[in-house]
Order: structure tokens, then C-alpha cells, then sequence
């Protein structure tokens, strides 16, 4: 037994020369931190508390600290490298010199034009009229862009030899060369990986400055480029010529997320309302903050093909008012994110209304798990929710076992018929009418049907499911207005055309021959989902089966069709995790806005050629990606080729997605993002979005495993890392010779290689025979898929420290509720008596320590000690203590759809001295864990290191 506690802040008292618990780094100074008050793990004497009541001091407890201790501040991991922020936290300094444009002004300023506009911000209302801006031309000084600039030398972790690298560095010329007059460069800050740990809260930092030449917008509105949130470049400087680009190895890209809320109201984007579009006659850009006026603001050139159109006649015409207006009003010209209203030139056919298809499994199995009642139960309540502000939206159900049922629903009548096709070979549609029907209209027919759905199907003893033919017969239902085929399915497709057979055989996990089964079983999904897409129908699938259900075949429907996968495995709703959770992400996917009829195409400046798609649409032509249904949780990668050199100080990307809103409106989405060129492989580098990159060797690893299999994309990922260091050692650094040379990295890539390790050890790529194909496949659509927002969590989970939590955390903020620091991912940091939150998205693990203190369990889980606490899926309860609360408020915040995602994760118990197999999925989110016989992060480093010195 250990002498009582006498250490302050409820963390035990750390014994003379003992190491900190936690991973030790060679060269990792000692680590110096203020401990925040916590939970004491034992203690004769209370934890001190602050002048704060929100704490609890904890009786005393026993406790054998001799074993190890524990680092005492969760937020400060690692000492040595710089504060969670400080690489991005200096803000650009904006220069805006007026004298330097006033000749230009003077030469070109109509009569009636404003004053030189203001520095602006949103306005609470987007849509409202800018202040005068200057004439055309007069492009203001000050740089836009987002993210603080690169911080100066002494805010940076510094290298051994770093003040000499960084003096050689100038008299190479391989820093802080300006390839434009006046602009200012990001520069190369080398880290040495091996003793400069990652600091995770880095991830969720701005990327690297756009550093724009002066005078290159026409407003110095702040907004003037586009927000990473919506498209951001895995090169914030782009390449001068294709062989820089190669040389330097880092991939050249874009991630695109057009929408970034489930609903427009919560992030409105400014809409030109006058349906008066100026575009290029030659490349079709639109208009927009970088486009150029002439020969006295009469005429635009195109910044992307230096092609010089005409400014419309009604550019300058206020319709409402009737009255001429300032044309630096326009949105166009000082947002670089905006809707336009299109007129109907641009439509095909009239907006067509909103449409759900509900294709709902009766079988057995779907009875029996309760999916056929909790699917009826939640659209009954979520009718409120679907979007139909214009009236029109449309609604239909079928339902399918070894037969088709049709539902017909006349307006006016409360009591809904029941249609039975059983000729699957030749599916046909009963009746024209009154299978896809007015919401609106039919309201009270919906409602009686969906009230009387279990019982109608409560004894079915039916085991077939004919999938394949029910999807044929939606799609000839849906496919003359369009629209979003639901399918719901507890089992294998086993009857009619697409029926699959179990194929999954546990001796292939692991192996060469795994691939196969990541694979679609045959060819039919795939084509009918390009016949889907033509005809604008999207499906979209989610998945319940306690068995086998070939994810790997079904997901192909969604990839085509631009929709989404939901897996639930051994789903039941006897279980109330189960049910909420499905309930809640149904609710949520039948109530986002999303788009309909949707063409994506992103255009370049000459030159430059998008060479390579990634997620779900299907691709219409070499340019022009098509969506029959846009979700708002779902980003994109293109990939980008430079074919010529470019002979700008800048290049332009410009993202346009046509489509109809789910209230009748013909739109575009314009998005455009200006980058600067250089021709210094220095700035490239210091210029790179680590968290960009990552999102697109995401979605690059999926399609390398389902085409040449799990083993080849994780030695890809490894061999790409080795290159990408290789150069940086090569060209960046001059201690380039010698085993012993540090493995050196620039700073605002130093948490690549472990994005990478991560996503080697990720349930869709992780060498190992314990993850079942259909969950391996689910995992694998989710990369190719989430927007990086929320792809990094999943690659890289957010580790969280809630008995030592600082005060505020778990409280109301000014952004909402305030998150604790995230952590390292490594066990090393576990404490036998701490409280512990692992998340990646999906799913939320709740550590409980072996040694918790009863008063710690009382407060969380209302139980007198840990040996109540049950493990497994779990609803924590809300008591009446504040760290309870604050706790469900930190889970509840994580859940949230406000920032636009669908998924509502499942919490999992789980206890150290608890059940193995829940124990080893908790620790495989921990990436800088061996795991798997995969390596650890520091032997990780010691491979890279080994291959880079070879």
C-alpha cells in the first residue's frame, strides 16, 4: 500500500526521478505543465479546487501510485513543440496602400460610381447591398485569403542547427524567393520528427496562407477567396511547370465541398437574385472577385482564359428599384461563394419536385428485428420535416419480400390499397396514378399507412427478398419526374435479377484473395446505376442485415447515383441504442435540403487540366460529374494536372454546381479559389495542407484496394511518404548525408506521416483477419466519401481526458459548447483512475479506468462503484451534478448535426478491466499504438527514417 496522497490537483504525486507516464521521446525535454483540477485517483487530503463551485472534491482513497504516473495536463502532451496553435496563430498583417492605385483610379473612374469600398465582413443578412466600393480596376492592396500566415522563426519548434539551416537556407535560394513582386511567401520551418511529437489540436488548424499578389481582387472584401470549409488546394501555391510539380512529389488537388450545412438557414450564402449572369463566351467562368474590368469598366477579361466579353447592359440596373446601380454592390464581385437564380435558359425542364421512394424490406427478418416499425414509426415523425415549403413534394412506398407490394394513396380518402405484383421477371407498375403522390395532398392517406405498416406485415413468414426487381420497378416509377429512391434492407437480395449469394469465407480475410470480396459480386448494380443517373434518380442504402449482405455489391447504387451507404450491423430495435440512433440518422437524411439534377464541373486557368474524380457521382464526360441527388455531407477530390507553365503570378479554380433546390429554384453555386504561383520548390512545400493531402490519399488508397487489393494501397500510402521525405531531405535541408541525419520535415506537413499511419491501420485498409468484409466495405464508402471535416476524425479519432477536464469544458461558449483538449492517441496516457472519450464519428468509446473512484462512478454513471457499470452500447444518464451534465453536453456536442453531418455514433462502456474484445476496438482507434502487429508511431518513424537514409 502506497503512503497517502499528498499531491495536489487530484493527479498522483509523481515520485522522484520517475517518468512521466507517457511515450518517451529521444530528446523530448521534460515536460512542465499546470495541471487543471480533477478527479483524485487517491488522497488523504482533497484535491485543491478553485474559487469555481463547479468541482467536487473526492474522499479519500488508496491507491498504488509506485507502478508509474501519469503526465498531470491532458491539453499539453508533449513538450519541445510549440502550443496548439502557435504554427498558424500569427495573423497576416494587411497593407493597403491607396496612393499606389490612385493614377489608375483617376484614369478609370466613371462619373457615379461610389468611393473606395470598405474592408467587409458578412452581413447578417448575405443577400443585403455592399457599401461603394472602388472603380473597376482599382484592385485594393490587401490580400485575401484565410488562415494567419506562417508564425516568425521563434514561435517555431527549432531543430538542432536550425538558425544555421535557416541562414543556408537564403544562401541556396530555396527560401523566401518572391516570385511577384511584393508578395510575401510562406516559409520552410524544419522539424525534426523524431523528437517533435505531433500535437493533435493542429488538425483542426487553418491551412497554410494564400499569400495573393497585391491588387489581385477587385474589392478588398475579406471574403474575396474561397473558405477552406467549402474548396481548399493540397498546394496553397501552385508549381510554375509540371516538372516542379513532379519533382516536389506532393500531389496537386482540390477538396471540394459545395455545401457545408444540412439546411441553408444555417449558413446563408449570398444569392444574386436578377437571374443576370456575366460569364466567359470561351471557358464558361463566371464572373467574380478576380475577373478584371477594362476600357472603363465596359468590358471583363477572364482571369482564367484572358478572353475579353462584354459587361452585360443590366449588370448596373437595379430591376426592383428601377434605379442604376453600383455595380460593387454585387455579391458576385466581393464573395467568392454565391448562388445565382437561374433563368431558364439553363434549365432542360421545369425544377422538378422533391421525391422519396421508400423501398422497404417485409421479410421475416425485417419484421423480426423491428425495422419494418421503427422505419414507419420515424417517417410518420419526421413528415414535418421533409422539405416541401413550395407544396409539390412527392411520396410513394413499396415494399418487398418474395413479391412487390405497391401502395396506392388517393387525396381525400384515408385508407390507402395494397397492390401485389409476384411476377419478378417482368416487373410492372399496377397502375399509372396514385403511386407517387402529393405529400400535401395525401397527407392523411400517408399517415394511416405508415400507422398500419407492422401490422399489415407482423406475420409475414416470407424470407425472399427480391431487391433487384423492386429496384427496377422504382426506377420505372420515379424516372419521369427523378428523385431519391430509399431502399431499406435486413437481408441478402436472394430472388430475381441482382440476387447475390453469401460469399464471405473468414480464410480469405487477410489475404491476397480479400480483394475479391471487396468487390461487387456482379455486374448488375453497377449498370443499373448508370441507368439510374441518367434518368435523375439516386439511391440511396441503408443496411440492417445480422449476417453477411454484400456492402461490397449494394454500395455500388449509392457511388453512381451521388448517394450514401448506412450500415447498421446485427441491427435491432429491441435494443433502444440501436433504434434511436437509426431514427435519428433517418430523420436527419429525409429533412436536409439537398440538391436535385445537379452538374458539378470545375474549371482552371489555362493550363492547368482536372485529371482524376473521387466520390460518389457518376462522371458524364471527361469534365462534368453528375448528381441526380447532391447530399450535403459529402465531399469530393479532383485531382489536377499541370499540362502548361504558367505565366501568371496566379491561377484561378472556379467550382460551379448547377441544380434545383427542394424549393423549386434552377441555381448555381459558383465557388472560386485564387492561388499564387511560384517557382521555388520551398514555398511549395511550405505551402501545403497537410490536411488536404490527406483526404485525397484517402480517397486514392479506396480505389487502389478495390483495384489491386489492401496490401498494395498500404505499401503505396508508405512509398509516397518515403518520396515526399526523400525530396524534403534532398532539396530542403543541407544535413542531407548520413545515417544519423534527422528524419526533418516542414512544419505545416508534421502530422502527415501520422494521417498516414492512421489510415494504414483504419478499419478499411488495416492488415489484420478480425474485420468482416461487409464492415471493411462500409468503411472503405465512407472514405471515398466524407468531406474532410469529418474524414480526419475518422482517420484520426479525437481523444479526450474528462476527469481532469479543464473548468470551462462541457459548458456553454461563445461557439457553443466548449470541447476538452484533444489528445495523443496512445494508450501510454491512460490513468488507472481517469475518465477517457475516443470518437472518430461513427462511434464513441467511454473509457473507464480499472481504479475509478466510487465518488467518480457516482457522479457519471449514478452506480456506487465500477463493478455496476455495464459494458457495450449504452445511454449514459443525465444526473444531478454538473460533471454529469457537462459530460452529456461534450457528447451531445459531438452528435450534432449542425455541422452538417448525418451520423449520430453509438456510445460504447468500456472498462479496462472489462470485456477483451471491446477493450481491443477501443484500442485500435489509438494510431500511435502497435496494433495488429502494425507498428507503433515512433517505430513507424524509424522505418520512414531507415528507407529515406537508404
Amino acid at each position: 500500500m502506497s503512503q497517502p496522497y499528498s499531491g495536489p490537483y487530484g493527479v498522483p504525486q509523481q515520485a522522484q526521478g520517475q517518468q512521466p507516464n507517457g511515450p518517451q521521446y529521444p530528446g523530448a525535454p521534460q515536460q512542465v505543465a499546470s495541471p487543471p483540477v480533477g478527479y483524485s485517483a487517491d488522497g488523504a487530503t482533497p484535491a485543491a479546487a478553485p474559487a469555481s463551485k463547479s468541482r467536487r472534491a473526492y474522499p479519500t482513497q488508496q491507491y498504488d501510485f509506485t507502478a508509474s504516473a501519469a503526465p498531470v495536463e491532458a491539453p499539453q502532451m508533449y513538450a519541445g513543440g510549440p502550443v496548439a496553435g502557435a504554427a498558424y496563430g500569427a495573423q497576416d498583417q494587411q497593407f493597403f496602400t491607396p496612393a499606389g492605385a490612385a493614377s489608375l483610379q483617376q484614369a478609370q473612374a466613371p462619373v457615379g460610381y461610389g468611393q473606395p469600398a470598405q474592408a467587409m465582413g458578412y452581413p447578417q443578412d448575405p443577400n443585403q447591398q455592399f457599401q461603394a466600393a472602388p472603380i473597376y480596376g482599382a484592385n485594393a492592396p490587401v490580400t485575401p485569403g484565410y488562415g494567419p500566415t506562417n508564425p516568425p522563426p521563434a514561435q517555431q519548434p527549432q531543430s538542432p542547427g536550425m538558425a544555421g539551416m535557416t541562414q543556408q537556407f537564403g544562401q541556396m535560394g530555396v527560401q523566401g524567393a518572391m516570385p511577384t513582386a511584393g508578395r510575401v511567401t510562406n516559409n520552410i520551418f524544419p522539424v525534426d520528427l523524431m523528437t517533435q511529437p505531433p500535437i493533435p489540436a493542429e488538425l483542426d488548424a487553418p491551412p497554410p496562407t494564400i499569400n495573393l499578389p497585391p491588387n489581385t481582387a477587385l474589392t478588398p472584401s475579406e471574403h474575396a477567396n474561397c473558405p477552406p470549409e467549402y474548396m481548399r488546394s493540397t498546394l496553397n501555391a501552385v508549381p510554375q511547370t509540371s516538372s516542379l510539380l513532379k519533382k516536389s512529389k506532393l500531389p496537386f488537388a482540390l477538396t471540394i465541398r459545395p455545401y457545408i450545412t444540412l439546411r441553408d438557414d444555417d449558413a446563408p450564402v449570398p444569392v444574386i437574385p436578377d437571374t443576370v449572369i456575366a460569364r466567359c463566351r470561351r471557358c464558361r467562368t463566371y464572373i467574380n472577385p478576380f475577373a478584371v474590368f477594362i476600357e472603363g469598366g465596359n468590358r471583363w477579361r477572364c482571369q482564367m482564359c484572358n478572353l475579353t466579353n462584354d459587361v452585360p447592359q443590366s449588370f448596373d440596373w437595379d430591376p426592383v428599384e428601377n434605379k442604376q446601380l453600383d455595380r460593387w454592390q454585387r455579391a458576385e464581385l466581393n464573395y467568392s461563394v454565391v448562388d445565382f437564380i437561374a433563368p431558364k435558359d439553363y434549365m432542360v425542364r421545369p425544377p422538378q419536385p422533391l421525391v422519396y421512394l421508400f423501398l422497404i424490406d417485409v421479410s421475416m427478418p425485417a419484421v423480426q428485428s423491428g425495422l419494418v416499425a421503427t422505419t414507419a414509426r420515424t417517417i410518420l415523425e419526421s413528415l414535418d420535416r421533409i422539405p416541401n415549403v413550395d407544396k409539390r413534394t412527392r411520396i410513394g412506398f413499396m415494399a418487398v419480400d418474395s413479391a412487390l407490394h405497391y401502395f396506392s394513396i388517393v387525396p381525400g380518402q384515408a385508407e390507402p390499397n395494397m397492390l401485389v405484383i409476384s411476377d419478378l421477371d417482368e416487373p410492372f407498375l399496377p397502375q399509372p396514378d396514385d403511386l407517387l403522390v402529393n405529400l400535401h395532398e395525401c397527407r392523411e392517406g400517408v399517415e394511416t399507412l405508415l400507422s398500419k405498416m407492422q401490422d399489415m406485415f407482423g406475420g409475414n413468414t416470407s424470407t425472399g427478398n427480391a431487391m433487384g426487381p423492386a429496384l427496377r420497378a422504382a426506377h420505372k416509377l420515379a424516372s419521369p419526374i427523378g428523385g431519391k429512391v430509399v431502399c431499406l434492407m435486413a437481408s441478402l437480395p436472394n430472388l430475381g435479377v441482382g440476387a447475390l449469394k453469401p460469399r464471405e469465407d473468414p480464410k480469405l480475410l487477410g489475404t491476397a484473395k480479400e480483394t475479391g470480396l471487396l468487390q461487387a459480386q456482379n455486374s448488375f448494380y453497377k449498370s443499373f446505376a448508370v441507368e439510374c443517373s441518367k434518368s435523375q434518380v439516386s439511391v440511396d442504402m441503408f443496411l440492417f442485415a445480422s449476417g453477411y449482405q454484400d456492402v461490397a455489391s449494394l454500395s455500388c447504387l449509392p457511388r453512381f447515383t451521388g448517394g450514401q451507404t448506412f450500415y447498421y450491423p446485427s441491427w435491432s430495435a429491441s435494443r433502444t441504442e440501436d433504434a434511436v440512433k437509426f431514427a435519428h440518422e433517418l430523420s436527419e437524411f429525409v429533412s436536409a435540403e439537398i440538391q436535385l439534377e445537379t452538374v458539378m464541373r470545375v474549371r482552371a486557368t489555362s493550363g492547368l487540366r482536372m485529371s482524376a474524380f473521387y466520390g460518389n457521382f457518376f462522371a458524364r464526360s471527361s469534365d462534368l460529374l453528375a448528381f441526380p441527388a447532391m447530399p450535403r455531407d459529402q465531399g469530393y477530390c479532383i485531382e489536377v494536372a499541370i499540362d502548361e507553365n504558367m505565366t501568371k503570378s496566379t491561377v484561378c479554380f472556379q467550382t460551379a454546381v448547377l441544380h434545383s433546390t427542394c424549393k423549386g429554384e434552377r441555381r448555381i453555386r459558383v465557388l472560386t479559389l485564387c492561388l499564387p504561383v511560384t517557382q521555388n520548390l520551398s514555398e511549395v512545400y511550405a505551402s501545403a495542407d497537410q490536411v488536404a493531402i490527406a483526404t485525397l490519399y484517402a480517397n486514392k488508397a479506396v480505389e487502389r484496394t478495390l483495384d489491386s487489393g489492401l496490401n498494395d494501397a498500404r505499401e503505396t500510402l508508405f512509398k509516397t511518404l518515403v518520396e515526399l521525405l526523400q525530396v524534403f531531405k534532398k532539396e530542403l535541408t543541407t544535413s542531407n548525408i548520413g545515417a544519423a541525419t534527422p528524419l526533418q520535415f516542414t512544419h505545416n506537413l508534421r502530422l502527415l506521416p501520422l494521417l498516414i499511419l492512421a489510415l494504414t491501420k483504419h478499419t478499411g485498409l488495416r492488415k489484420t483477419t478480425q474485420i468482416p468484409t461487409d464492415m471493411r466495405s462500409a468503411a472503405l464508402a465512407l472514405l471515398s466519401s466524407l468531406p474532410g471535416a469529418h474524414l480526419i476524425p475518422y482517420i484520426h479519432p479525437r481523444f479526450y481526458s474528462l476527469h481532469n477536464m479543464p473548468d470551462e469544458a462541457g459548458l456553454p461558449g461563445a461557439e457553443g459548447i466548449v470541447m476538452p483538449p484533444t489528445m495523443n492517441l496512445n494508450s501510454q496516457f491512460f490513468e488507472p483512475h481517469g475518465l477517457y472519450l475516443i470518437g472518430d464519428g461513427q462511434q464513441l468509446f467511454l473509457w473507464v479506468g480499472r481504479a475509478a473512484v466510487p465518488q467518480l462512478i457516482q457522479d457519471v454513471f449514478g452506480l456506487p462503484d465500477i463493478t455496476g457499470v455495464r459494458v457495450g452500447k449504452a445511454t449514459l444518464p443525465v444526473l444531478e451534478n454538473q460533471f454529469s451534465q457537462r459530460i452529456n453536453a461534450i457528447i451531445g456536442k459531438i452528435r450534432e448535426s449542425k455541422d452538417g453531418s448525418l451520423y449520430y455514433p453509438h456510445l460504447y462502456i468500456v472498462r479496462e478491466d472489462g470485456e477483451p474484445a471491446l477493450k481491443a476496438w477501443a484500442l485500435s482507434m489509438l494510431a500511435e499504438d502497435r496494433t495488429d502487429g502494425a507498428a507503433g508511431y515512433q517505430q513507424w518513424l524509424m522505418q520512414l527514417k531507415d528507407k529515406v537514409n537508404a
